[in-house]
């Protein structure tokens, strides 16, 4: 069996799955999931809006949260955030 990826033994304090919500759901849904966390928490969002890369990386850059991680398979987006 391969070896999992950093990624996949990170654990995250939220799992928020907006697969096959349109934009802004999943950045909606990101943002609520942060507003109830400590600063240090980590979010992984999972996405299929083609949007989603840009509300994202534009979202962490006004908001000030870091976009830790970002790749994309087989239509599914992946994002990592941590709160400031």
């Amino acid at each position: 069996m391969p070896e999992p990826s950093p990624a996949e033994k990170t654990r995250y304090d939220a799992l928020i799955d907006a697969r096959g919500l349109a934009c802004p759901l999943p950045l909606v849904k990101a943002r609520q999931a942060l507003m109830v966390l400590d600063a240090g928490a980590r979010i992984c969002v999972l996405a299929t809006d083609s949007a989603a890369p840009r509300d994202f990386a534009e979202f962490c850059e006004v908001s000030g949260h870091l976009l830790i991680e970002q790749r994309e398979a087989e239509g599914v987006y992946l994002f990592v955030l941590e709160k400031v």
